[in-house]
């Protein structure tokens, strides 16, 4: 058997040329679709589609905010909608709203729902990449490796017979391990972490060991995974690199396809992670891992 190492990468080696129909035409925008109802609160997406294009392949995004802010309104993906690819931007329960496992259980509400109403958003939703930024790169990266797993695939949403899996995760400055995130942290760095696990944990994760492995990606890695792709700034204060690079080894120890572009000198976010050059190696990726030729 073969196994299959982690990459790394400064940046894409090759470009890939994908026919996009209607170039520089705006994206068909789909807001405010509800997707499932807890407790009476509306949990909903956008759904972003490229003109032009039938059917075309989804990535799911999750948005970053130390899981207690942001909104599926902040989606920065809008070189891989230009590049033929439908988006769906979630919301889900912050931690303010509901402890952990709540988001997990939301997110893969989603996926249920947008494999069941494919046909009727016009997406193709057979095979799925999951995608997500800081705290929604945790996230992606924890749907994506625990397929299935029944203490986080929950009960939310009206299509429980529909899969929740994902067939490819990309992951931006995401957390992996928050039974070690903290001990890697900056002094800065524990200002933003101690304070936003305390909320998504109900307590740090050495007074909630289970449920913070539970939560941390790399506990879940095994040889069924889906392929990775992480991006991660080397002079990132608030999720070390060490998460992204622990999840890495994770799957080279798993030997499962993983790919990791290192930003050098960049911190937590910004324009450079979602540039042209990046969006392509994602675009590459995501080519291959979903095996689909866009039209």
């Amino acid at each position: 058997m073969i196994k299959l190492l982690c990459k790394v990468i400064s940046i894409p080696a090759l470009f890939v040329a994908v026919s996009v129909p209607v170039l520089g035409a705006d994206p068909e925008k789909q807001t405010d679709i509800i997707y499932a109802v807890v407790d009476g609160l509306n949990l909903q997406l956008d759904l972003y589609k490229p003109a032009g294009v039938a059917k075309p392949p989804l990535i799911v995004w999750v948005h970053g905010g130390a899981w207690r802010a942001g909104t599926r309104k902040d989606m920065p993906l809008g070189g891989l909608i230009d590049a033929g690819y439908a988006v769906a931007s979630v919301d889900y329960r912050l931690s303010t709203q509901a402890p952990f496992p709540a988001q997990a259980h939301d997110i893969k509400a989603a996926v249920r729902f947008l494999r069941a109403r494919q046909d009727d958003l016009g997406i193709n939703a057979r095979r799925i990449a999951i995608a997500g930024a800081s705290a929604g790169g945790h996230l992606a990266a924890l749907v994506g490796v625990t397929n299935g797993h029944r203490e986080l695939e929950g009960t939310i949403g009206k299509n429980l017979d529909q899969s929740s899996d994902v067939q490819a995760i990309v992951s931006f400055y995401g957390m992996s391990n928050l039974t070690t995130i903290l001990s890697q942290s900056t002094p800065h760095g524990l200002k933003v972490r101690v304070p936003a696990l305390q909320l998504l944990l109900a307590g740090q994760p050495d007074e909630k060991p289970e449920l913070a492995r539970l939560a941390s990606p790399v506990f879940h890695v095994d040889h069924n995974d889906p392929p990775l792709f992480l991006i991660h700034g080397d002079q990132d204060l608030q999720a070390p690199i060490n998460q992204s690079h622990e999840l890495q080894g994770r799957y080279e120890v798993a030997g499962r396809p993983c790919e990791m572009i290192v930003a050098h000198e960049s911190k937590h976010g910004g324009a450079e992670f979602f540039d042209a050059k990046r969006t392509a190696a994602v675009r590459e990726f995501l080519q291959k891992q979903l095996e689909m030729k866009l039209p």
